[in-house]
Parts: C-alpha cells; sequence; structure tokens
C-alpha cells in the first residue's frame, strides 16, 4: 500500500544547497549563512548572488553585479502598454504573473535546456532586475499616472521604493526595506518555489516557472496572510478586546492569522528580526503607529500562553505587513507582489538547481474511483 499524504506534507521532494531550516530551534539560513547574519551585514543584491551561485562575492563580483541588475531595471515599452489596457481594478499579482510570462516573447533563446548559455543567464538577470520595476509600474497606472522611470544610479532597495512611492526615501527607510527582501528572499521547498520547480522540470521558459510562481503565491493561504493579519488586527480594535477575540477564533476552530508555521515549532526567526526591526525604528525616528503595534504584541503574548504547547508562534506574516502599512506606507494589496520581487531571488535559485540535475515530475496518485466495468448495452 501507498501512503496518502495530503500536501505532500513533509515528503522530500528534492536534494538542495540552498536554504535550511531548523524548526525546532528557529534557524533559517542561505547556503549556510543564517537569516540573521545576512539582515545585519549583506544587501539584498549581495544575497541574490549568494543564493545564485553559492557563495557570498567578493567587492569587485558584487559591484558588477550590482551594475548588471541596474543596467536591466527598465522593461519593454509593449509591456507598459499592455498594461495600460488591463482594468485598473486588477490586482497587482495578476498583473505581475501575466507581465512576467509575455516577457518570454523578448527571449525566445533563453531555454532550461541551455541554463548556462549568455542568453539564458540574461534573462534571469532580467527576471531579478525588472521584477519591482512591474510591481511599481502597476501601482502607478492603476491610478492613472504615468510609471516612473527606474534610476540606474540606485541600489535595488532605494530604487524600488523610489519607483512605487514617487519619492526618495530615507536612508533608514532603504535600510528596513533592503532588509525585507532578505527576509523574504528564500525559504526552501515551500508552495510557489515547488510550483517553479515541477515548471522547470519540463524544460520550459524561466519565465514561464517564474510565471507559475507568481500565481501559486497569489493564493490566501501562501502569501498574503500577512493582510488578513491587519484585518485581524484592526477588528480586534483595542488591546482590551484582544483575549476574548483570540479565544472566539480558537472555540470556533478558525485561524488566528500571522500564527504557527508548518516548519517552525518555535517563534519563525524572520518574525523575530521584523519585530526588532520595529522597535529600532520607532525608538529612533520617535515616530508614532498605530494601535495595531500594541495589539499584535498582546495578541502574540495571548497565543504565547494558549498555544506555545502546540508549537504556534508568529510566523513572518505576523509583522511585515505592520511594517510595511505603518512604517513604508505602502497598498496593502502590494504586499504580496513586494513579497514576489525578494522571492524571485530563491525562485531562480532553485530554477537553476532543478534543470541541472532535471528530471521531470511525475508523482503518482491512489485511486478512489469506481471498479473497472462495462459501458451499458443500449
Amino acid at each position: 500500500m501507498i501512503e496518502y499524504i495530503p500536501g505532500l506534507a513533509g515528503v522530500p521532494a528534492t536534494e538542495s544547497s540552498i536554504s535550511s531550516i531548523d524548526g525546532e530551534n528557529g534557524i533559517l539560513a542561505y547556503r549556510g549563512y543564517s537569516i540573521e547574519d545576512l539582515v545585519k551585514n549583506s544587501s539584498f543584491e549581495e544575497t541574490s548572488m549568494l543564493l545564485l551561485h553559492g557563495e557570498l562575492p567578493n567587492k569587485q563580483e558584487l559591484g558588477e553585479f550590482k551594475h548588471l541588475l541596474q543596467s536591466h531595471y527598465r522593461v519593454k515599452s509593449n509591456i507598459r502598454t499592455m498594461m495600460w489596457s488591463l482594468p485598473q481594478t486588477g490586482h497587482p499579482m495578476n498583473v505581475l504573473q501575466m507581465a512576467i510570462a509575455s516577457m518570454a516573447t523578448f527571449y525566445p533563446e533563453a531555454k532550461a535546456a541551455t541554463p548556462d548559455s549568455a542568453v539564458t543567464q540574461v534573462a534571469l538577470i532580467h527576471i531579478l532586475s525588472t521584477t519591482a520595476t512591474l510591481v511599481s509600474m502597476w501601482e502607478n497606472i492603476r491610478n492613472g499616472y504615468d510609471p516612473v522611470p527606474p534610476d540606474p544610479s540606485m541600489g535595488y532597495a532605494q530604487n524600488f521604493l523610489h519607483m512605487l512611492c514617487t519619492k526618495e526615501p530615507s536612508d533608514d527607510i532603504v535600510k528596513l526595506f533592503d532588509a525585507c527582501l532578505i527576509l523574504h528572499a528564500e525559504h526552501t521547498i515551500n508552495a510557489s518555489t515547488f510550483s517553479a520547480m515541477v515548471t522547470a522540470s519540463t524544460l520550459t521558459n524561466p519565465f514561464a516557472a517564474m510565471s507559475a510562481a507568481v500565481g501559486t503565491l497569489a493564493g490566501p493561504l501562501h502569501g498574503g496572510a500577512n493582510e488578513d493579519v491587519l484585518n485581524m488586527l484592526d477588528e480586534i480594535g483595542e488591546v482590551k478586546n484582544a483575549r476574548s477575540y483570540i479565544e472566539n477564533r480558537l472555540k470556533n476552530k478558525q485561524v488566528v492569522w500571522g500564527m504557527g508555521h508548518r516548519e517552525y515549532s518555535v517563534k519563525d526567526p524572520r518574525a523575530t528580526i521584523l519585530q526588532k526591526m520595529i522597535e529600532e525604528y520607532v525608538n529612533k525616528t520617535g515616530v508614532t503607529l498605530s494601535k495595531r503595534f500594541e495589539i499584535a504584541l498582546e495578541v502574540e503574548r495571548i497565543c504565547e500562553e494558549l498555544l506555545s504547547t502546540k508549537g504556534v508562534y508568529p510566523n513572518v506574516d505576523f509583522y511585515s505587513g505592520i511594517l510595511y502599512a505603518e512604517i513604508l506606507h505602502l497598498p496593502t494589496d502590494q504586499f504580496t507582489p513586494i513579497f514576489a520581487v525578494a522571492r524571485s531571488a530563491g525562485w531562480l535559485a532553485h530554477w537553476r538547481e532543478q534543470v541541472r540535475h532535471n528530471r521531470i515530475f511525475r508523482p503518482t496518485q491512489i485511486y478512489t474511483g469506481a471498479d473497472f466495468r462495462k459501458y451499458p448495452s443500449k
């Protein structure tokens, strides 16, 4: 008998050297480097190189990589024209998925069968460079404005905020956002990464694999939980309401958004870092946050009391939405596209790894239908 495991929970789907999780001790590492060290010392560009190539670059290599990314910030005018033809109510994730898929038409020679060819390598860089441009373009277009052109003199995080927010971000904000990109860049074989790998295993072009990953991330069970956290905190409204709200949700077997993770039995290390970043920024700048952060701290305290025996603690979504909304002042429906911008580095790393030792995915099934039978005579 073959055992059926819903959602393939815990079933090894590949061998990978890209990232690792120690869920019992709350450790996430990229290529052996802890996420804490990377957030403290690295940049999104350097982390992307680490994920893609396996080692940290030297100063010259990093400079060349940054210049390469900057030279590919722009996208074709055809894609901008296509975006202008879409309904302004279109969700940013749907637009991003379409735009990435369409870029394959400009790189027909980029093939998984030749992952190390010059044209394929340029295509991968173009995906990483322009995902941020596409997200910011739609934010402007759907509000009736021409897109803000990318600035090739800026680093990745600064340029993204420059295009998305149409104003120059402070150094503190750029540093915060760069750290957020690092935190979301990779997380082993999650649903969207697996989707990219399955698509890549057919040896289709890399744009198709990235588009599949974006479509998977768009689902509310994967990429949209930080929006749900904010909605939950707003529903609670006051710190004093938190206990009754949480107890009622647990009584009715409802999800407490931002709590729990399949891989961690302790607090998600990314949530710990985000919480600390918010506190440090508030202490440094004196900025006043809404009640959301105070309510979130109380929700975490109550959930630790009620759910810690089940290994349920805050995940990365619990605090990321607060940082995006309260400090960066970003639209809530752009939270998941920003996630996709960061995760494109991890997706591309897994794409490269998959096609280099490729075997097409072909899982089996357990049939539960009718026994063999004959078609009835008429």
